[in-house]
């Protein structure tokens, strides 16, 4: 049984994200109501595993989580990429039409912007989340109330899809890291291509200092998938940049992140995993 600690409750879409990333296991749905929880949870049973999101292809990237995966001390061991689509769901034999409020996360609220200017007279709702949302109308046989949620979420709650697929842009994607313990993060790794590497570093407050790395990562062939800067508290005008780099060839990823390392302050390999699946 895969024990994994996620942000929000059954049939939420972290809840979906890992049992496809772990299709092949059992999977026992820790819920937390917080990201800084996954860590914790990690903390206190190194067999938990956590599962982030950490950037979706519209609303971009959530930068706190940057932050708090680089504290941790936890290892990325994997990702996983999410086709993102909403319902409305509501009470069984609710018609659209007699909809007066529909609730959900304000990310799926602003995804679904085109079709929620379509209902008339519908009172737009911001909740925590939007798996929360279908099972708070469902507990309390909320008539009216319709919730934007996964198809999982309004199966798992008992409501009616009153319409399907009712996001905006329909390449939404989220991507999840999978997070865990360093004592534990071997043995999700064994027998994993490695082939993908999350670094952080700061640079000196000097000219040229960013692009000196880049030039040098380019010379070794490392395709920086991702890069994202955050300020360094304390420190004005200073960044730490969180880089993905994808590579071919592991050898020439180690001997580039040693000629950049001289360059660099506080470099560390958050994590080294093979490149994600993504969800169709």
């Amino acid at each position: 049984m895969k024990k994994v600690a996620i942000q929000g409750i059954a049939g939420s879409y972290h809840d979906i994200a890992s049992r496809q990333y772990f299709d092949r296991e059992d999977v026992e749905i820790i819920p937390c109501s917080t990201f800084k929880e996954i860590i914790q949870h990690i903390h206190a049973d190194a067999s938990v595993v956590g599962l982030m999101a950490i950037e979706n292809t519209i609303a971009g990237s959530l930068l706190p989580n940057y932050e708090l995966i680089r504290q941790s001390g936890c290892v990325i061991t994997g990702e996983y990429k999410l086709r993102i689509s909403h319902t409305l769901a509501a009470l069984p034999g609710t018609k659209i039409e007699q909809i007066t409020d529909v609730n959900s996360h304000p990310i799926a609220l602003m995804q679904c912007f085109e079709y929620l200017d379509t209902l008339k007279n519908v009172r737009i709702v911001e909740s925590e989340d939007t798996a929360l949302s279908a099972r708070w109308i469902a507990e309390n046989q909320l008539q009216g109330q319709a919730a934007i949620c996964s198809k999982y979420a309004a199966e798992l709650f008992g409501l009616e899809v009153l319409a399907e697929g009712i996001e905006t842009n329909k390449h939404n994607f989220t991507r999840f890291l999978v997070l865990a313990d360093a004592w534990n993060a071997d043995g999700l790794l064994s027998g994993v291509g490695k082939s993908k590497s999350s670094i952080v570093f700061a640079t000196p407050h000097t000219p040229g200092s960013l692009s000196k790395i880049l030039t040098i990562l380019s010379f070794y062939d490392m395709n920086l998938s991702k890069i994202q800067s955050l300020p360094i508290i304390g420190r004005e005008w200073e960044y730490m940049f969180y880089v993905d780099l994808n590579f071919a060839d592991y050898t020439r990823y180690k001997q580039a992140l040693d000629a950049i390392m001289p360059l660099t302050r506080d470099l560390k390999i958050l994590g080294e995993y093979g490149e994600g699946k993504q969800s169709v």
